[in-house]
Parts: structure tokens; C-alpha cells; sequence
């Protein structure tokens, strides 16, 4: 099989190359990144570098045969050149397309709005014109959580109404969603969208809480904790965001033979299109949550208790039934496994390895 992963120097997409590799060794893969600042972009190269990819020196529309890995290649390059990915996509013949290259961050999107639409909205349209131009067999693609914004009913489930989003970062993930059915319907494109809740784990991104906490409190600074404490996440371990990606990516979605448009639900239409939550089930306390973290550290946290942020919501709930039964496999490690996972990596690589300095 031969497929394209998208943000493959960023976090979900640099474990997913492994998990796909690891399933599959036979499979012809070629990851996809531009390498933007958002955040340290040696921390990017690192990622790229365990996959044998030496990119520090690679120019954009550049393209790299792994080191390490006889099935991998890197591409440089911005989704947002349109042309170019499309017909790089049509030369390439990709059986699946996995597209996690986005612009993330909610808060990010309140004084940078115009990169979110540049790498979410533009884009996506890149991988939908080369993916229906080239026959792939399924697009899977990230959403997420986000999009679900002002509601408080708890669960969230995928027939929750989305038409509430916080910030510009959910409204390009929604976005994406009505893309990619739209695609579905005139084309015939399967496509599956993804909304992930609250990721974390080895590798993970330094503009989160659990980077962000770790790296306070081995400096003996104060930690920001947001609405007083009183916060409800999904957290959900990186690894079981892979495993369900690699399940969901070999089995396109379907149309729903049930569905009707009076009233439509919203997560699987007459087309070939399917929404599905991926979250631990399993809402942990922001509070727990820090204790996890303490406990891995071994010390305890001077805490800045501070109001809610702009963009955030107070609490989120998954309801990952749908993806349970369709893959047979759902999210379950628990927070305090997550959190030394990520412990032992930082310690690895922030304060053992020579990538410190």
C-alpha cells in the first residue's frame, strides 16, 4: 500500500509514521511537512531525525529518502501550494491519505487568524483536489474536540451540534468537516474526520499544559492554573491516537444505507462520510491531572491560580462508542501511565541527551 501522513515533523504525525511502519513494514510511505515556527523547530527536527530524515538543510518542494526507514520519504513542502501538491499527489497514486498538517493552537488563532485559514482551509482543499484527482481509496483527516465550543451537555457525541465554536482554530476544523463532506458527495470520496480530545505523551507539543507544567516546575517557577482549578479534560495518550488511526485509515467509510435527511444526523450522511470522537471516555480533573504529574516528578507545584483563557471551555467528555464499535478500539491508558510516559521522554531527551543544549 502507499500512503501520504501529512505533519509528520509534528507530534501525532511523527508517532503515526511508526505505527503505520510497524503494522505495515511493506508499505511505500511519504510524510509531509512544511517545518513552520509555531513552535521550537528543533524539536521538529528531532522528530524527523529518529525517522532518519537529516531535513535541516532541506529546501521546500525538497524530497528525502530516509536513513533508517526503506519505505519512508520527506517531503517539504506547504499544502497551501496548490498546484504542486496536487500534482505531486496525482504522480504519487496514494491508496490513502492520512492529513494531520495544520495550524494548531486555540489561542494562537486570536492574533494569528490568517495562518489558520492559510494551512487549515487552504490546505485541506490541496489534499481534497489531489485525493479525488487520483483515485485515493480514503481521507482521514484531524478535527477535533474544539469544534463542539459552547456546548455543556456532557458527553460530547458526534450528533452534538457544532454550530457554537469558540475560536477561529475550532471554526477551520469545522470547516474541514463540511469540506470534506461535500467532497464526499459530489466525488465519491470516503473521507473520515477525527476529533481528538486533549493529546499528550512523548514527543508532545511545548505550547501544551503537561510541557508547559513539567518544564515550571523543574525550573521552581509557578505553574498557570486556568479557571481556578476547575477544569474537566479528556485527556487522551498519544499512543491510542495512533492505534486507532492506523485501524480507521484501512477502512474507508461507508455510506450510511439508514441515514435520512429529515432529520440528518451529522456524523455519517448518504455519502461516503463518517465523523468520529477519539477520547479517553474517561474525564480526569485538571487537579488529578497535575497530581499525576507531581507523582512523576516527584515534587510539588507552585500553583498560579488564574481565570479561564479566551477560546476555552471548562470541561470536555468524549463519547468514543462509535469508534469502539467500528474498529474494535478505543482510547484507555491511564493518566498517570500518560504522564510518566511523557516524564521518561523528557527526561531523555531534555536533560540526558545531547539534543539539550
Amino acid at each position: 500500500m502507499k500512503i501520504l501522513i501529512t505533519g509528520t515533523a509534528g507530534f501525532i504525525g511523527f508517532h503515526l509514521v511508526n505505527k503505520i511502519l510497524a503494522k505495515h513494514p511493506d508499505a511505500q510511505l511519504v510524510g509531509l511537512d512544511i517545518i513552520n515556527d509555531y513552535y521550537d523547530i528543533n524539536l521538529k527536527y528531532a522528530r524527523l531525525d529518529e525517522h532518519g530524515i537529516q531535513a535541516r538543510d532541506m529546501k521546500e518542494r525538497d524530497i528525502k529518502q530516509s536513513e533508517k526507514l526503506s519505505g519512508y520519504r520527506f517531503l517539504k513542502a506547504d499544502l497551501a501550494d496548490h498546484d504542486f501538491v496536487v500534482d505531486f499527489m496525482k504522480d504519487e497514486k496514494f491508496d490513502y491519505v492520512v492529513n494531520l498538517a495544520a495550524q494548531a493552537g486555540v489561542r494562537y488563532s486570536i492574533d494569528n487568524p490568517r495562518a489558520y485559514l492559510h494551512s487549515n482551509v487552504d490546505g485541506f482543499l490541496s489534499i481534497l483536489e489531489g485525493s479525488r484527482h487520483s483515485n485515493v481509496k480514503h481521507v482521514v483527516y484531524a478535527s477535533t474536540s474544539s469544534v463542539y465550543g459552547l456546548n455543556t451537555g456532557m458527553p460530547l457525541s458526534e450528533s452534538t451540534a457544532t454550530e457554537h465554536p469558540m475560536a477561529l482554530y475550532a471554526a477551520s476544523k469545522k470547516a474541514n468537516e463540511m469540506m470534506a463532506h461535500s467532497y464526499s458527495h459530489l466525488f465519491n470520496l470516503p473521507t473520515t474526520g477525527l476529533r481528538f480530545f486533549t493529546v499528550y505523551g512523548p514527543w508532545g507539543r511545548p505550547d501544551m499544559a503537561l510541557f508547559l507544567f513539567t518544564d515550571a516546575m523543574l525550573k521552581n517557577e509557578p505553574i498557570k492554573v486556568f479557571n481556578h482549578g476547575k477544569m474537566i479534560r479528556d485527556f487522551t495518550y498519544v499512543g491510542d491516537i495512533a492505534e486507532s488511526l492506523s485501524r480507521l485509515m484501512v477502512k474507508p467509510a461507508q455510506s450510511n444505507p439508514d441515514w435520512d435527511g429529515n432529520p440528518p444526523h451529522s456524523a455519517t450522511s448518504s455519502a461516503p462520510y463518517q465523523i468520529f470522537n477519539i477520547g479517553n471516555s474517561s474525564p480526569v480533573p485538571l487537579m488529578d491531572y497535575i497530581g499525576a504529574l507531581e507523582k512523576a516528578l516527584g515534587k510539588e507545584a507552585k500553583k498560579n491560580y488564574m481565570p479561564m483563557q479566551p477560546g476555552d471551555v471548562p470541561a470536555t467528555h468524549a463519547d468514543a462508542s462509535a469508534l469502539e464499535a467500528y474498529v474494535g478500539f478505543r482510547p484507555k491508558t491511564k493518566v498517570e501511565d500518560g504522564v510518566q510516559a511523557f516524564i521518561d521522554w523528557y527526561n531523555s531527551y531534555y536533560i540526558h541527551s545531547t539534543l539539550a543544549g
